[in-house]
């Protein structure tokens, strides 16, 4: 049995998908983007921006499923330009305390709507 979470603070998915599922105890969560729901706008430009607006969608849907960043197990990182690791690993970190999630990150010949940086992650209820 598994439960959609869509949050009404991140993002819209922009295809035939939710922006998480609960199966048991964990959350599959669907790549974000850097799209601020409440003004429409797609964060661009500077990377770190762009990756703490992801963040903050990942958060939105985490917080809809009862759960936080502490619940994260695994997270996949796309990127764009793998030059722009520094940057998303320092911003990225910001949202975790010493219980760092297992984690790749790969750089993409290319990311929907064009963006630098897609982040999923995997969590479990505690």
């Amino acid at each position: 049995m598994h439960q959609i979470i869509n949050s009404k603070r991140a993002p819209e998915p922009i295809g035939p998908y939710n922006q998480a599922i609960l199966a048991g105890n964990t959350l599959y969560v669907s790549g974000q983007i850097a799209i601020n729901r409440e003004t429409g706008e797609l964060i661009t430009g500077d990377i770190a921006s762009e990756t703490h607006q992801v963040m903050r969608n990942l958060e939105f849907i985490l917080h809809e499923a009862g759960m936080g960043f502490r619940n994260v197990v695994k997270c996949t990182i796309f990127l764009r330009d793998m030059n722009d690791f520094a940057t998303v690993n320092s911003t990225y970190g910001q949202y975790f305390s010493s219980h760092f999630p297992a984690r790749e990150t790969v750089q993409v010949a290319r990311l929907p709507k064009d963006v630098s940086v897609e982040i999923s992650c995997i969590a479990v209820a505690q």
